[in-house]
């Protein structure tokens, strides 16, 4: 059996090598680092596959965030709404912005944002709400946008878990997740469905004044060198980033498929082990691209399961181990244990198990037998 890891991206980067080191190779003869012809390659090329009418590629996923609260001129005091159960740098930008961050409890089937936790908790100060496609799952972007019609907020997509997804709305209509809201931040950092081989990120939306904004933002406030009309920040996907992603793009639906292929395989042999729970999804369509495979185990034996999976060699985490609110730097009187309970037990009983475009039916077997095996 070929070594377990969380993340392949060697044996990913083996049968794409020989275009990938030519894409470079171009970078490196033609020494257009910054902004070159390989970003706005990139960004067409994006453009098209998502459907939206502007990508602005930018230096890294938290930057594409903390970008697009920027752009939408939100003010010092202005509440943000957006999910306890995730990574920090959702509510990192909002308090790097001085903005007020609202963190608020997840369902437990998807893990994604509670609507109605959010309606609880909006009020006269709230102004944005940022959903947060978690491990690769479409949020209830219906609900979020109808929410955001009635009180006059913005919405703001934390997609960097999730891009590929679509999401299905009520009527039938698919849209690739990250561009349903007035902005869409993502990250390409390596281990992403689409990752390059360094930091980089992107920023979508339909909205062309918000777009002319967010281009000024990410080059220093500049639209004409050293003409600085609005106060930006440096953040611009390098070309060598971009001519590796050029290279992957066309092969992000095959690695979701493949992604998509292995959670079914871990779904159906943990189907009847009552203490384990698996992640829903429709295997007929593609609202879930599984960036992390996230189980969790109800008979509290989860950290003890952690151990046994390391001490056999199966690389394994836990996302996210203690809430945001419970977090030294988020941690604020506002909030109360009551408010989060689908969080607070998620965090006792969430594991992450191998999850990338390369996993084998040898591999997955051994996994999957190994945690039965440990689960009972």
């Amino acid at each position: 059996m070929r070594k377990l890891q969380m993340v392949d991206l060697k044996s990913q980067y083996d049968k794409i090598k020989e275009t990938v080191d030519a894409s470079i190779q171009e970078v490196l003869d033609t020494t257009t680092y910054i902004n070159g012809p390989k970003v706005h390659e990139f960004q067409k090329n994006l453009e098209a596959y998502l459907g939206v009418k502007h990508v602005i590629p930018c230096a890294n996923g938290t930057d594409a965030l903390q970008i697009a609260m920027m752009g939408l001129g939100l003010q010092p005091g202005d509440e943000v709404i957006t999910a306890d159960f995730t990574f920090a740098a959702t509510v990192e930008v909002i308090g790097l912005l001085q903005l007020t961050p609202v963190l608020v409890d997840v369902e437990p089937d998807t893990m994604n944002i509670s609507i109605d936790a959010v309606k609880a908790a909006i009020t006269s100060k709230t102004k944005a709400i940022v959903p947060v496609h978690l491990f690769g799952r479409a949020a209830n972007m219906d609900a979020i946008m109808k929410l955001a019609k009635e009180h006059n907020l913005f919405v703001i997509e934390d997609n960097a878990q999730a891009i590929g997804a679509n999401h299905t709305s009520e009527d039938g209509t698919k849209s690739k997740v990250g561009t349903m809201g007035h902005v869409g931040a993502t990250s390409f950092f390596p281990s992403k469905n689409l990752g390059c081989y360094g930091d980089g990120g992107a920023i979508f939306t339909n909205d062309d004044a918000l777009a002319h904004m967010l281009r000024g933002i990410v080059n220093h406030g500049m639209y004409e060198r050293y003409h600085h009309d609005v106060i930006g920040v440096n953040s611009r996907l390098d070309s060598i980033q971009a001519a590796v992603l050029n290279i992957k793009l066309p092969e992000l639906d095959a690695y979701n498929a493949a992604r998509r292929k292995a959670a079914s395989y871990y779904n159906n042999a943990f189907a009847s082990n009552p203490h384990i729970i698996v992640p829903a999804f429709d295997e007929k369509g593609d609202d879930h691209v599984f960036h992390q495979y996230v189980i969790r185990i109800t008979n509290g034996k989860r950290d003890e399961l952690l151990t046994h999976l390391q001490a056999q060699s199966i690389p394994c985490a836990i996302y996210y181990p203690i809430p945001l609110h419970s977090q030294k730097a988020y941690a604020d009187d506002r909030y109360r244990e009551e408010d989060f309970p689908v969080t607070n037990q998620l965090v006792k009983e969430v594991i992450a198990l191998p999850m990338h475009t390369e996993l084998d039916a040898e591999q997955l077997a051994f996994i999957t037998e190994t945690v039965n095996q440990f689960v009972k």
